[in-house]
């Protein structure tokens, strides 16, 4: 199920994490040539993402809010 993304943090491994609106977090990496999100290395990027939808897996199999 899509949902938007509603702001960020950094987890303990200072990895970016979107956090949805269904209250689930997701990692947003760039970790290319097998994941491009140049996006998510600068606040700018970042904040033109905001309402982006990802697809949450979470969602899919009806898990609890992180």
């Amino acid at each position: 199920m899509e949902q938007s993304i509603v702001g960020y943090h950094i987890d303990d491994e200072d990895h970016w994490v979107a956090e949805l609106t269904c209250g689930h977090f997701q990692h947003v990496r760039h970790n290319p040539p097998l994941v491009s999100r140049p996006w998510v290395l600068t606040d700018a990027g970042r904040t033109s993402m905001l309402g982006y939808k990802l697809e949450c897996k979470k969602c899919d199999v009806t898990a609890a809010k992180d």
